[in-house]
């Protein structure tokens, strides 16, 4: 799958935010070493290299692309193109970040413990990752791609995997010597034309997007275009609303 990050960023306050409040909240005051894993862009980790100006701060990404932007961006950070489900270091970290990435990586009850292995004593494992794939936004989604002549090209895309708060909890217990997780829910005011269809094309839609070609591709997108403008209509404003919940975890070790 490939990443667009000028598709990314289109609504990057939105995005930043979360990421924001997570490194905020992580109770870790003078870090000597930060990683950024699935750092996109490089807004959550440029929000980490100003709350900690002395640390030595790594980002990694799948994406050769969003690397490409980070580094662009000139963020006193090391980039570097990995794939988080292998990446192993040989040096722990004091801060081991990720925001809205691990939710495309399965079987969390293995790769949790694995990161937080990672993690010098006294460290944080902090995390944030979308929940809301029971909205409109992405239900819509899935029930486009099961109707339509293109569903056999559908029905094996690659998933998102995301727990209840209460999994999380029994997931990273053994591992943690606190455990701080809540959920938010944002309430996004999205200008322009079929805004939360440019939001989902920049994350959740691309699976299905890069998995069709030609008119098929052409017909799904229009199809799940319509639907969301009846789940999301644009206000007499022209402003859309998207609530948006988000889980957030900071695991203490």
């Amino acid at each position: 799958m490939t990443w667009d990050p000028d598709a990314y960023l289109t609504y990057a306050d939105e995005r930043t935010r979360p990421a924001a409040e997570l490194i905020q909240r992580i109770p870790c005051a003078a870090p000597t070493r930060v990683v950024d894993l699935g750092c996109g862009p490089g807004n959550s980790t440029a929000l980490a290299a100003a709350r900690w100006p002395r640390a030595e701060i790594e980002a990694i990404d799948s994406s050769g692309e969003m690397i490409a932007t980070a580094n662009a961006a000139k963020i006193p950070a090391r980039f570097f193109v990995a794939d988080i489900a292998t990446w192993s270091p040989q040096v722990r970290y004091d801060v081991v970040l990720s925001n809205a990435t691990l939710q495309w990586l399965d079987d969390h009850h293995t790769l949790l413990p694995r990161l937080a292995g990672f993690v010098a004593d006294r460290g944080s494992f902090a995390f944030q990752v979308p929940r809301n794939f029971d909205a409109p936004s992405h239900a819509l989604m899935r029930d486009v791609a099961a109707r339509g002549p293109w569903a056999g090209k559908l029905r094996n895309v690659r998933g998102i995997h995301v727990h209840a708060p209460q999994e999380y909890y029994e997931i990273l217990r053994p591992y943690a010597k606190s455990l701080d997780i809540w959920e938010s829910e944002y309430l996004h005011v999205l200008d322009g034309t079929d805004a939360v269809y440019r939001w989902v094309g920049a994350t959740g839609l691309r699976p299905y997007a890069q998995a069709l070609e030609g008119e098929d591709r052409e017909s799904f997108l229009a199809a799940y275009k319509a639907r969301l403008r009846e789940a999301y209509p644009e206000r007499s404003d022209g402003v859309t609303l998207f609530p948006f919940k988000r889980l957030f975890v900071i695991a203490r070790r």
